[in-house]
């Protein structure tokens, strides 16, 4: 990915710094801490983070940031490519995931020979998230439609905060749709009737399952980006894992990641008003569109091709 920060840098004329952070396996192994505070304090100075996967010790590392960081949203979208598996060519939605409570916070402890886990929903962070995907569904060009997914017919107090709050927030966004759906009737949805999904606002397990679902939808984590925002910083990254069945074998899709390239660049125009980051992301998913529309990929999704030979594609269309 570093050969394409360096082609945007040079053929682009979008000029920035690269700072190359240890976390993850690698650093745990060397350091004896996933995360080194040498690589926090670098990371809360610069303007975003771009991580790539880090192996078994993820939790650690992203989970931790994005507490630390306060990056409340998690953003999946999932979009219809050339020549990939989807299960329609006109697939456009985005999963909107609040990224900070709900059984994610880890609080659980023992009971006599039972396991209790505290499920933690809070109005702040409810309305906190939905605003969010009100506002991407006003920003995107597509139904503007906000589909709150939840299961407040079984879950009556938290889940039932949640709808509340998405539903309070809906009042202030009157050009914008709002429909509420349990969850195992959105999974079905997916699968269904996906056309008809825009954004969908939901909590942080329910957003987990739900967004790896839709990046199977249009044809599997090799294309899925994913944000982690906040109000003042964000961080960006692949779905996917480490995939170590395949590491080292030079066949793994890019694609993902250079998505994710793509998102940091318009929150960095967004966040800065620099309408060039935004040119420059929209020219990257445009070149990442024209290549897989001629059939060239990589070899673990159908094709041909190295990441190696796909990236220099990539860079050379640049």
């Amino acid at each position: 990915m570093i050969s394409v920060l360096t082609a945007i840098h040079d053929k682009l004329d979008l000029k920035f710094d690269i700072a190359k952070l240890s976390a993850g396996d690698k650093a745990l192994s060397e350091d004896g801490k996933a995360l080194p505070d040498e690589t926090v304090n670098s990371i809360k100075q610069s303007d975003a983070c771009l991580k790539a996967p880090v192996g078994e010790s993820a939790a650690d590392v992203i989970v931790v940031l994005r507490r630390m960081l306060d990056l409340y949203a998690n953003i999946r979208p999932a979009k219809s490519y050339p020549h990939m598996p989807a299960l329609r060519d006109d697939i456009d939605m985005v999963i909107v995931r609040e990224n900070t409570e709900d059984l994610y916070t880890g609080k659980e402890f023992s009971l006599g020979d039972s396991a209790v886990a505290l499920r933690i929903i809070s109005e702040f962070a409810s309305k906190r998230i939905a605003k969010y995907a009100f506002e991407t569904a006003r920003q995107r060009n597509s139904m503007k439609k906000v589909t709150c997914v939840h299961k407040s017919n079984v879950m009556r107090i938290t889940d039932g905060l949640f709808a509340k709050a998405c539903t309070d927030v809906s009042e202030d966004y009157p050009d914008v749709a709002f429909e509420q759906m349990y969850v195992d009737a959105c999974a079905m949805n997916l699968i269904r009737q996906q056309q008809k999904i825009d954004a969908v606002v939901t909590t942080n397990l329910f957003g987990d399952i739900l967004s790896d679902e839709s990046s199977q939808v249009v044809g599997g984590l090799g294309m899925a980006p994913a944000a982690n925002i906040g109000d003042n910083f964000a961080l960006f990254e692949p779905v996917h894992g480490a995939a170590f069945d395949i590491a080292g074998q030079n066949i793994a899709n890019p694609s993902s990641f250079l998505l994710s390239i793509k998102m940091m660049l318009d929150w960095l125009g967004n966040k800065h008003n620099d309408s060039k980051c935004i040119e420059v992301g929209a020219k990257l998913e445009s070149t990442i569109f024209n290549l897989v529309k001629t059939g060239v990929k990589t070899k673990d999704i159908g094709g041909d091709k190295s990441t190696t030979e796909f990236t220099k594609q990539i860079t050379d269309n640049l």
